[in-house]
């Protein structure tokens, strides 16, 4: 009886040990989709590790909104895990924090999965249950600063027609650039692949939608291009080799496309 009760004994710890690996290698990793890492700047082209897109740097407290869209890429998978990021937001070119949402596309065992999301960085990006997201849908995005260090985001789906609206407060928040960006996110605390999204289509002329990508910027709302100040950003990795890179912006200085490789 005393080795069948050690036979039990550790029987029951295997198992616990295994339910406790399990629920590990099935929980949601932490994301971040973070401040620019910028590596070079050179007549107004920026290679940063992380970012790929369009942002608009002004004088600190005079950006007071954004609004985006782009259409959701159709990830080609391998059996490497790899992410991408789409977003429109405020602040992280120049500073410590960002208000954002987007769509993050994740590829795991060959298989593409879409979530979208919200952050106020540094806090972690928080996933919006329940909502749909699906390769082609046309995404809008606005991040409006509200005051007293709040900011409102909504995300649309438009091809779904489901959206989601929601506040938070970020301290430090220098309201000093606009973004419509593609992100390689830090993914439990690391910088990650990217995800081989092919070309992905930004701003109203792609989408349809009115006013994307507009910024708001000492009481003006214009779309990107016609801030002087407006810098495009290639993705590049440790070698300096490009990951990926933006077209020039469109005539009436809204849109552009982001392409892989």
């Amino acid at each position: 009886m005393k080795n069948r009760g050690i036979v039990l004994g550790a029987s029951v710890l295997a198992l616990t040990l295994l339910m406790l690996v399990l629920s590990l290698s099935t929980a949601k990793p932490v994301v971040f989709s973070h401040q620019m890492i910028k590596v070079s700047q050179v007549n107004g082209q920026v290679a940063s590790l992380n970012w790929a897109g369009y942002v608009v740097p002004a004088n600190k407290y005079t950006v007071t909104s954004v609004a985006g869209s782009f259409i959701v890429p159709s990830l080609t998978c391998s059996k490497q895990t790899t992410y991408v990021a789409l977003w429109a937001g405020l602040d992280g070119y120049s500073d410590n924090t960002v208000e954002q949402a987007g769509v993050l596309g994740e590829c795991e065992h060959g298989k593409a999965y879409y979530y979208a999301w919200y952050e106020f960085y540094p806090s972690p990006a928080v996933f919006i249950s329940g909502f749909t997201v699906k390769p082609g849908d046309k995404i809008s995005i606005t991040v409006s600063y509200i005051g007293n260090n709040e900011f409102k985001v909504t995300i649309n789906d438009v091809s779904e027609s489901e959206s989601y609206t929601t506040t938070g407060s970020v301290s430090g928040a220098e309201l000093s650039s606009a973004e419509c960006i593609l992100e390689r996110p830090m993914v439990n605390g690391h910088l990650s692949t990217l995800a081989n999204f092919g070309i992905a289509y930004y701003g109203q002329d792609y989408t349809s939608i009115p006013g994307t990508c507009y910024a708001t910027i000492n009481g003006v709302t214009e779309p990107f291009g016609s801030f002087p100040s407006v810098t495009s950003i290639t993705m590049v990795n440790y070698n300096g080799e490009t990951l990926a890179y933006p077209s020039a912006l469109s005539s009436d200085g809204s849109s552009f496309t982001v392409t892989y490789g």
